[in-house]
């Protein structure tokens, strides 16, 4: 079995995976002062639920937060005997290589959702990530990734907007029963959705002209079906597109060894 782990700048996810579907995904905030012995303690009290600890002998890891990888490798080492591969890595080949100036360092999740979003979709394709960051990676025919944008996430939005405001208060991500907003709370909420959603509508029109071609949008993120309420621009929300893409790298890597 498949330990799949990715670690956001928010959470981490911890999915396995049989070889034919994912049987547990459980979620843990990120921490990078987190110990492996601590991650092992909090993981085996869930896994002995399904009973899969001893069955595991692979694992996999896309990290956005670097200083929270050696743990994760040593929780891997220790306690599953197996030496995860991480992306990003020089051992970790992927099945086309990204296009982008050379010295740049995409980020693995970016990756991750470009090799995922190919192999669902094909190429000319725009992933939208609801996540600490909202980006956008472009996808050329043949599964490169070849760039995209990345734009400050939703509640990241609302907390700065917080906290250069004193009076104005905290707020939850939510669709507003009018664009025109009769109290704070609901001015914010407003401000924020339809903000959002003209923001994604707006990149995704420039990026189709720039392209100069049609383009699939795949949305993805916890706030991705929120959002999709409010614009019919996704083709697609997936929430398990992360998930997938680090089954499918980790696939080519063993075809590979």
């Amino acid at each position: 079995m498949l330990l799949a782990i990715d670690c956001g700048n928010t959470n981490t996810v911890f999915s396995i995976w049989d070889g034919a579907r994912f049987i547990a995904t459980w979620r843990i905030a990120t921490d990078h002062k987190r110990t492996a012995d601590e991650y092992f303690v909090w993981l085996s009290s869930l896994m002995s639920l399904t009973g899969t600890r001893a069955r595991i002998t692979e694992a996999i890891v896309s990290s956005t937060v670097p200083r929270v990888v050696f743990n994760l490798r040593v929780l891997c080492d220790r306690y599953f005997n197996c030496r995860p591969l991480v992306v990003g890595k020089p051992d970790c080949k992927l099945p086309v290589p990204p296009r982008v100036d050379q010295g740049t360092t995409v980020g693995p999740d970016r990756l991750v959702n470009t090799v995922a979003g190919h192999d669902r979709h094909g190429g000319d394709l725009i992933v939208v990530d609801f996540g600490t960051a909202t980006t956008f990676d472009v996808v050329d025919q043949d599964g490169a990734y070849v760039g995209g944008v990345i734009a400050p996430g939703v509640n990241l939005s609302l907390e700065a907007l917080h906290m250069a405001a004193a009076a104005l208060p905290h707020v939850d991500v939510a669709r507003p029963a009018k664009v025109i907003g009769t109290n704070t709370v609901a001015c914010m909420q407003s401000g924020v959705y339809w903000g959002y959603v003209g923001l994604i509508e707006g990149i995704v029109r420039e990026v189709r002209r720039e392209r100069e071609r049609p383009m699939k949008v795949i949305a993805t993120g916890g706030l991705a079906s929120l959002f999709a309420q409010g614009t019919e621009l996704f083709d697609s929300i997936e929430d398990d597109l992360t998930m997938h893409g680090l089954v499918l790298i980790n696939d080519y890597n063993k075809d590979k060894s």
